[in-house]
């Protein structure tokens, strides 16, 4: 039996899975594991600044390309530091393999360095965790986890590698593991049943989320053959094409325009597709599906969960779609359906022309004229905030895997390194961050990692000096602001430090201009930053609504309580 070092055994299963690459920082405990990594010629192993973005670059790999990507962590500080990224994939379902060196199990010695349970630490934030007892294990084991974390539902999984089996040789037992079974289908009684509650419908709406992604083009031909609106998830933004004119808007509820509402309220069945109705992506609960309710996902844990359903489907979307479609009659177009949806928007676009009154960027203006510049290839990643809801909102895409946002988990300090890992898995897309001030103080440095591996990234620094999300959320609710202020900080010195050329963009009409140059930069293989000076006076859909429909949620007297002292404080 062949000896094998346990670096080379990890190097090796990931090698086999096809993971290109593993983001983290090399520590006393895992230096023969990175020795391995940098003989390999399939793994690549990326030095970040630090290990929160380490876990944030391997969900934008995920994301963007659907590939699985490892986080590479020292015992202690470094999987400390990357939990909040893990944490992220693991609410928003992204699959990601956390390699965490252990410390030395071999010594019987206490007060180790880094010593702490790291696998009860990650428990809440993984679907499983892994011990290496012995070394000749490794192998069969990191790619069971990896296995694990791409079986839907889909999330990280972690494996401790004691840093013994590092230093050592072992019997190389590289056994695969047993294939997972298919993706769980239909049963023939519920498609059977499905079938005839979308036949008696009258005008069905689509609810689609992430889940909903390996459906491909076949969303398209069920809302078609159903005449049927279609509104998605946040984190299912772009997987059905926003410039089809049955697609509706990212949620229909309170959160949502009113032209949105009003064709969701005369809908008469709900047909959602690999969702959870979460928090975020319903406007804090604030909808209420329309008609009949037939839930279809592949994780029982979520049916019926927030809202009760007349049919719960345990099943893979794409299978539940496959077998759904030859069933369906073609309905006639519904043109007056289709007018209404296509009036809808262009009203929408109208109460977002620019106000006279803006002497800095007006958000709608930007991402739209941002869309033409970059073309629709282009993937999005965004911030735990306003930014994520303005993208939401204005940005119309028509691929899946071109909205990164941290929805579920909200983490802030997201946008920066998720492009990065975007921009290594799709080296043939162009890659835009869209990053509060706030949230690029967290992870902003990782520019330097941009500059030292030439990926073409455009930063787009939103500033307006305050946590914007959080200070509309205090203005309207309290009528007053608290520790939402940021200090100002020079953007041009950090991007000088860190070798990103800088750019300003201070007024709408020098959008194109400045959006022009960044292009020219990234488009010659380098990261560049465009510090916009954005106006946050309109609040989206999505704050109003989330605000309306929490006020409506207390007793009348708190209610008036609230909106007394929120009008009180305006006027004193």
């Amino acid at each position: 039996m062949t000896k094998m070092t346990g670096g080379d055994m990890v190097v090796r299963a990931l090698e086999d899975e096809g993971v290109a690459f593993a983001f983290g920082i090399p520590g006393t405990h895992n230096i023969e594991l990175y020795d391995s990594l940098a003989r390999s010629t399939k793994v690549r192993p990326i030095l970040v600044t630090d290990e929160q973005s380490a876990s944030f670059m391997a969900d934008g790999v995920a994301r963007s390309s659907g590939q699985l990507a490892v986080v590479n962590v020292v015992p202690g500080a470094g999987l400390t530091h990357a939990l909040s990224g893990i944490a992220e994939a693991c609410l928003d379902g992204i699959p990601m393999l956390v390699l965490a060196c252990g410390i030395r199990r071999d010594t019987a010695k206490a007060f180790q360095l880094h010593d702490v349970d790291q696998l009860t630490m990650a428990r809440p934030a993984t679907k499983a965790q892994f011990q290496a007892g012995r070394g000749s294990e490794i192998y069969e084991m990191v790619r069971r986890a990896c296995q694990i974390a791409r079986s839907a539902p889909a999330g990280p999984v972690i494996v401790e590698v004691p840093a013994e089996h590092y230093l050592f040789r072992h019997d190389a037992e590289l056994r695969a593991p047993q294939e997972p079974p298919p993706l769980q289908g239909p049963h023939q009684k519920e498609v059977d049943r499905a079938w005839t509650m979308l036949e008696a419908s009258r005008r069905p709406l689509l609810y689609l989320g992430l889940g909903a992604a390996d459906a491909g083009a076949n969303l398209m031909a069920l809302a078609e053959r159903l005449n049927a609106p279609v509104a998605t998830t946040f984190e299912g933004k772009g997987l059905f094409n926003e410039r089809h004119p049955l697609w509706l808007w990212c949620g229909f509820g309170a959160s949502a325009p009113p032209f949105v509402q009003k064709i969701a309220a005369s809908c008469d069945l709900t047909l959602a597709i690999g969702c959870r109705f979460s928090e975020v992506g319903t406007g804090s609960y604030g909808l209420e599906p329309p008609g009949k309710l037939i839930h279809v996902d592949i994780d029982p844990s979520v049916l019926g969960r927030n809202y009760s359903a007349d049919l719960a489907v345990v099943s893979d979307a794409a299978r539940f779609v496959a077998e759904m479609l030859p069933l369906l009659k073609p309905r006639a177009v519904d043109e007056e359906l289709r007018q209404e949806i296509r009036s809808g928007q262009e009203e929408v676009w109208k109460g977002w022309a620019a106000p006279v009154t803006s002497e800095s960027v007006y958000p709608p203006s930007l991402m739209k004229a941002l869309q033409a510049a970059v073309g629709e290839d282009a993937i999005y990643t965004t911030d735990s905030g306003n930014g994520t809801f303005l993208a939401m909102e204005c940005l119309r895409l028509q691929h899946p895997r071109s909205f990164l946002a941290p929805i579920d988990y909200s983490c802030m300090g997201y946008a920066v390194p998720a492009a990065l890992g975007a921009a290594l898995a799709c080296p043939h897309r162009p890659v835009v961050s869209l990053a509060g001030d706030g949230a690029f103080l967290m992870t902003g440095l990782e520019l330097l990692t941009a500059s030292q591996l030439h990926l073409p990234v455009m930063v787009l620094v939103l500033r307006d000096g305050e946590l914007a999300q959080i200070a509309q959320f205090q203005q309207i609710a309290l009528g007053r602001k608290s520790c939402s202020e940021l200090p100002d900080y020079d953007l041009t010195g950090i991007c000088r430090g860190v070798g990103v050329e800088y750019l300003s963009l201070a007024r709408n009409v020098d959008v194109e201009e400045t959006l022009g140059k960044g292009l020219a930069v990234t488009r010659s293989g380098n990261p560049v930053v465009v510090e916009v000076a954005i106006d946050y006076s309109e609040k989206t859909y999505f704050t109003r609504g989330v605000v309306r429909t929490n006020l409506g949620r207390l007793p009348w007297p708190d209610r008036f309580r609230y909106v007394l002292r929120a009008l009180g404080r305006r006027l004193t």
